[in-house]
């Protein structure tokens, strides 16, 4: 399979089948990035974040990650969203606040296990930058210095935010609604249930 570098390099200069692969190959990592934080309106974070990326494309450098950078350009969209949805309140920390408090309408997912659905809720109730930082990790399988540049933070930084977002994460699924064996079901196999969750949420491209 060609790497995403070589088809950027493709891409700006001229090739626009390697742009629409690339395209392609991040789809579905966007919207996950999406569906669980805006719920209905995702589709117009994920386009707006795709011709984002192509105004920006020669703004990346050789060596740097498209991945990191794609990501980057959606936390950006992201926040630009939330900020004009809050427009009369005061938000000043965006990245400290929960998802669940910014917009607390639940997850527009449909058809999740109750282990999904409550993983799904306690992510969104964690801090943004932290909730992120984890689904960066897990679902897309990102390193600490590609998170770091998605986020703007030094590599260290986001390392130490992804042991005590780990943390936080067991303690809110323990806070939460849910059954016993729901619950002790979910944090006994959360590596296994945040794979399910991935599973789970994938939109027709």
């Amino acid at each position: 399979m060609v790497d995403d570098a070589e088809l950027l390099a493709a891409w700006r200069g001229g090739d626009a089948k390697a742009g629409r692969e690339l395209f392609s190959r991040y789809f579905q990592p966007i919207s996950r990035f999406f569906i669980n934080k805006v719920g209905a309106g995702h589709e117009d974070l994920i386009q707006e974040t795709f011709e984002a990326c192509v105004r920006g494309r020669d703004r990346l450098r050789e060596d740097g990650s498209f991945r990191a950078y794609l990501f980057s350009i959606a936390f950006n969209v992201l926040k630009a969203h939330l900020r004009r949805k809050r427009a009369n309140d005061q938000i000043d920390a965006l990245g400290s606040a929960s998802i669940h408090d910014l917009m607390p309408s639940p997850s527009s997912i449909v058809g999740l296990a109750e282990q999904e659905q409550l993983l799904l809720d306690a992510l969104r109730r964690l801090p943004m930058d932290t909730q992120v930082a984890l689904e960066m990790r897990y679902w897309e399988e990102m390193s600490s210095t590609e998170i770091g540049v998605a986020l703007a933070l030094p590599p260290a930084t986001i390392r130490s935010r992804l042991h005590r977002g780990r943390g936080q994460l067991e303690q809110m699924i323990a806070q939460l609604p849910a059954s016993t064996q729901t619950r002790q079901s979910t944090l006994a196999e959360l590596e296994g249930w945040l794979g399910r969750v991935r599973r789970s949420m994938q939109l027709s491209g």
